[in-house]
C-alpha cells in the first residue's frame, strides 16, 4: 500500500522498508500525555507515524524525530511537510548515538518503536531487515541515549516484544528509569502475549499494569482497542 490514510493525516510509504503497522499506532495512541510535554523526540521515526500522532494529540512546541535509513528519512520529511503540523515537526537524518552526542537539549517525552527481530519471521529485504534488527541500535544504547536526552521530569515510552520485557526493564533500572505503566498486548483472548507497551521515568513508583486484547475474532475488534485507536483509524 503506497499510502495509508488516517483521520487527520496521510502516510506515504512508497520507499520505506517498514510500512505502517499496528505497533506504531498502538504506541502513539497509548502513551500518556497528561503531563503536557512541550518537547517530544521520536526515535527511529520511519514514515513519521508516531511523530504525527504526537502532533495530532498534543500542542508540544518541539516535535523532533530521528531516522537513520535514508529513504525512510526522506519519506518522513515529506509526510511531515504534507501534514497540518509541518511547522512543528522536524526530522534529523542521524543515528541515535550521534544525535545524543551532538545535542545538548533535553525532551519531556521520548518515544520509540525500536528495531527488533522476531526469529520466527524470515526477512529478506535488506532495508527492512536493518529496520527490524537491533544491531544498529541495541536496547542498551537506546536507554543510555534516552537518559541523556530526557528532561528531569520527563518520561519515555516504548513498544517491545513481550518476550524481551524483563531484559528491557532490567536495563532500564540500570539506567535509573522506573516503570510507570505497562500494558501487555495479545492478538485475541486465547493468544500468547505478544507486545509490551512501557512508559518509564526517573520517578520511583508502583507501575500500573494491565492487558490489552486486540480482537474478539478476525477483524472484530475489542471495545478497549477501538477506544484506544479510534482517533486515528478511518474505519474505527
Amino acid at each position: 500500500m503506497a499510502t495509508f490514510k488516517f483521520k487527520q493525516f496521510t502516510i506515504r510509504q512508497e520507499r520505506t522498508a517498514m510500512k505502517v503497522g499496528t505497533d506504531g499506532v498502538l504506541l502513539g495512541a497509548w502513551v500518556n500525555l497528561n503531563f503536557n510535554p512541550q518537547s517530544i523526540l521520536d526515535i527511529g521515526t520511519g514514515t513519521g507515524l508516531i511523530a504525527l500522532q504526537m502532533a495530532q494529540r498534543c500542542g508540544a512546541e518541539t516535535l523532533d524525530a530521528i531516522e537513520l535509513e535514508p529513504q525512510a528519512f526522506e519519506e518522513a520529511v515529506d509526510n511531515f511537510e504534507q501534514s497540518d503540523w509541518g511547522d512543528r515537526l522536524y526530522c534529523y537524518h542521524s543515528s541515535l548515538q550521534d544525535f545524543a552526542e551532538e545535542i545538548d537539549d533535553t525532551y519531556d517525552l521520548i518515544i520509540s518503536n525500536p528495531p527488533f527481530f522476531e526469529r520466527d519471521n524470515q526477512i529478506v529485504n535488506k532495508e527492512r531487515s536493518l529496520a527490524r534488527q537491533n544491531t544498529t541500535l541495541s536496547y542498551s544504547d537506546l536507554l543510555k541515549c534516552s537518559v541523556k536526552l530526557l528532561s528531569e521530569k520527563g518520561s519515555c515510552a516504548f513498544i517491545i516484544p513481550f518476550s524481551e520485557e524483563q531484559e528491557f526493564l532490567a536495563l532500564s533500572l540500570e539506567n535509573n528509569l522506573y516503570s510507570q505503566r505497562i500494558t501487555r498486548v495479545k492478538g485475541h483472548k486465547t493468544a500468547l502475549l505478544k507486545r509490551s507497551l512501557l512508559q518509564l521515568s526517573f520517578t520511583k513508583t508502583q507501575p500500573k499494569i494491565d492487558e490489552l486484547v486486540v480482537e474478539k475474532s478476525r477483524h472484530n475488534y475489542t471495545e478497549d482497542y477501538i477506544k484506544l485507536v479510534k482517533d486515528f483509524y478511518l474505519k474505527m
